[in-house]
């Protein structure tokens, strides 16, 4: 069975990327007030922006959770992969105001090859989402599973030290696989156990010039 999303979403009006809930969304905002939710590790004041071409993933989840950072807490969207595959990467961050310089891009760009081993190439990838963009394609996919009964993909992190997490019984959804195209979406966290970047380039420049 396979799932097709195209457009748009953001977290004010989802719960998780790419599903529509309001039930899910109040439900994660009780357990936010509750404190329910763990925060992961402590992020810096400043999301950043990443586009693809391609996002090829197998074992896929998804579930809310919050990551705790200097300016105050961000509800977030956590999207994992088993192992992911990714074409033509761009990361940006811009810092604003520098004295005497004004603001200041960050860019790294990667696996621009059309070969595989020419790609981005990542293993145990968890991606903290605030706003996505992408067409996207699910094949065998679980919609409102319980967030611990995951199985087809990267189990919430419990249990672990500033782990990120959500309650056992918190809205998620899983694939077998996730193939995403034309992918934009600004995230304020991302880590992974291996994260191979052939062809990796880094600028710096003045001024603001995301990758979108």
């Amino acid at each position: 069975m396979e799932s097709q999303v195209r457009g748009g979403t953001r977290w004010k009006r989802f719960a998780v990327v790419m599903v529509p809930s309001v039930a899910a969304t109040a439900a994660i905002g009780v357990a936010l007030a509750q404190g329910a939710l763990a925060a992961s590790f402590s992020v810096s004041g400043q999301s950043f922006k990443v586009t693809a071409d391609e996002l090829v993933g197998t074992g896929f989840s998804q579930y809310g959770a919050y990551d705790k950072g200097v300016d105050g807490n961000h509800a977030v969207a956590v999207s994992a992969f088993d192992k992911a595959t990714i074409t033509n990467m761009c990361q940006s961050v811009v810092t604003p105001n520098i004295p005497l310089i004004g603001s200041v891009t960050l860019k790294l760009k990667a696996g621009d090859s059309e070969k595989d081993s020419g790609k981005v190439h990542a293993k145990q990838l968890y991606i903290d989402v605030q706003d996505l963009e992408a067409d996207a394609t699910f094949t065998n996919i679980d919609i409102g599973v319980a967030a611990g009964a995951i199985n087809k993909g990267p189990r919430q992190k419990q249990g672990e030290v500033e782990g990120k997490q959500t309650s056992p019984g918190g809205f998620a959804q899983q694939a077998e696989k996730a193939v995403l195209k034309d992918v934009k979406q600004t995230a304020w966290a991302t880590t992974a156990g291996t994260f191979q970047l052939s062809g990796l380039k880094m600028s710096l420049s003045k001024g603001v010039d995301e990758c979108y």
